[in-house]
């Protein structure tokens, strides 16, 4: 999203936040999102026609899901109603589709119902829409920060066009930054001439903004309104003053939504690749985004049970150590805890051999799942099972040489199945031989 120089001559100080007064007016004017208004692109073509269907915006915060909504009304002559889920109810959806209604009755008028947030509509609320959108009385584009797989419901779904918005790249936001800069010029006190911002000043803007217009030029507005108050505002705004007048960045991390399952991926990808800088940095993420350490802790152990198995036994026992230490010493030194037993996950032998054999074990539960037990395995306790032949011919392995009797202990239809075949990783390089070992006992004793 960007504002060009011919433009600032309509811009003035009314009050209105700098983002909304920046706001592009015309397809030409919006920066970014290359992927769905390059030159070609369906959704351009879609709107330089004005033939524009019931779509999705699915993005971060900043990436232009608003404004673009605004573009499409503006080049398909449609009436359009911004709605937020927020702060309005299904009684105000009802007022704006029979609004809808009259319009169309009276001049043929479409209209574009904006749902913002849409995703804050609970599934049956979202039932509301759908009746609108399969007449044609509304062309409805939602707005989310949440992937709609999981927030909208099947039948909306199924009407919508999902549309994936990124971040914004950096050299968008420096144009955005650089556009900023020149509009606030116009606005200069008296006794100012002029001010600018230095490079290092407009790369830290760019840092700060973590690919969200929305949060680049309210900083920038921010530290310039801050400058002007000043007695002596300096001339050029350097990166240290800039950075004097920042809060603290704020993590981009939901704890429910997308960005939690993106992070814990990250960080369970990360120690599976053995990459220890990687996962320090996840962990680092989602601790300083307020997840909460006892879900760490959990997906921890769940990382030493399915990534390093028996490769490394003493990873569970770390893992579980690691959660009895951040109850005892609580934030933030229990963090520690938790890293210590990343690093070690992530330096540990790997193994998924024991999480592959339990996926085989309880499929062939499920193809078979009324297998009789070998009547020699089974437990007599009565004198009628005893009758019957339960436990008959059952050799106890202690009493055999080699302690290995050599009997079968799985049904008939899984005779000879290979499920654990334990890797020459760390310690499963010593299963493996005590495997073969006791292989070669139960053939020397059948």
């Amino acid at each position: 999203m960007t504002v060009h120089p011919s433009l600032f001559s309509t811009i003035s100080s009314t009050g209105t936040p700098l983002a909304h007064r920046m706001r592009p007016k015309k397809l030409g004017e919006f920066l970014g999102q290359e992927q769905l208004l390059g030159k070609g692109k369906p959704l351009r073509e879609a709107i330089e026609r004005g033939i524009v269907g019931s779509m999705v915006l699915w993005g971060p915060p900043g990436s232009g899901k608003t404004t673009l909504a605004r573009l499409v009304a503006n080049h398909t002559d449609r009436k359009f109603v911004l709605f937020s889920a927020v702060t309005e109810g299904i009684p105000r959806v009802r007022e704006i589709i029979k609004e809808a209604q009259h319009r169309r009755s009276i001049d043929g008028c479409s209209t574009i119902l904006f749902c913002d947030e849409i995703h804050r509509f609970n599934k049956a609320q979202q039932d509301a829409f759908l009746p609108w959108v399969e007449e044609g009385i509304i062309t409805l584009i939602g707005a989310t920060t949440e992937n709609p797989s999981f927030e909208l419901n099947a039948a909306l779904l199924s009407r919508l066009r999902v549309f994936v918005l990124e971040p914004l790249k950096p050299e968008h936001i420096t144009s955005i930054i650089q556009n900023a800069i020149k509009c606030l010029g116009n606005d200069l006190p008296e006794n100012k001439s002029s001010i600018s911002v230095t490079k290092n000043g407009i790369r830290l803007l760019v840092r700060n903004a973590d690919g969200d217009a929305r949060r680049a030029l309210n900083t920038i507005e921010a530290v310039w309104e801050h400058a002007i108050t000043l007695e002596s505002a300096p001339d050029s705004l350097s990166a240290d003053f800039i950075e004097s007048v920042l809060e603290r960045r704020l993590a981009r991390y939901d704890k429910s939504g997308e960005e939690h399952y993106n992070l814990i991926s990250a960080l369970h990808k990360a120690v599976r690749g053995s990459d220890v800088e990687a996962a320090l940095y996840w962990l680092a993420r989602m601790i300083d985004g307020g997840e909460d350490p006892m879900y760490l802790a959990r997906r921890i152990v769940r990382i030493a049970l399915e990534d390093i198995g028996l490769a490394d036994p003493r990873a569970l026992q770390v893992t579980l150590q690691a959660k009895d230490a951040y109850h005892f010493l609580g934030k933030p030194e229990g963090e520690l805890a938790l890293v210590e037993a990343v690093v070690y996950l992530a330096t540990a032998p790997k193994s998924n051999r024991i999480y592959e054999a339990w996926n085989h074990a309880q499929q062939a539960a499920r193809v078979h799942p009324a297998e009789p037990v070998p009547r020699h395995i089974r437990n007599a306790p009565t004198a009628l099972m005893k009758e019957l032949g339960y436990g008959l011919d059952y050799r106890y392995d202690h009493t055999e040489g080699g302690h290995a009797a050599g009997q079968e202990y799985l049904p008939d239809c899984l005779k000879g199945v290979k499920w654990y075949e334990p890797t020459n990783s760390g310690f499963e390089k010593t299963l493996a031989e005590r495997i073969a070992w006791w292989s070669n006992q139960k053939k020397s004793t059948r």
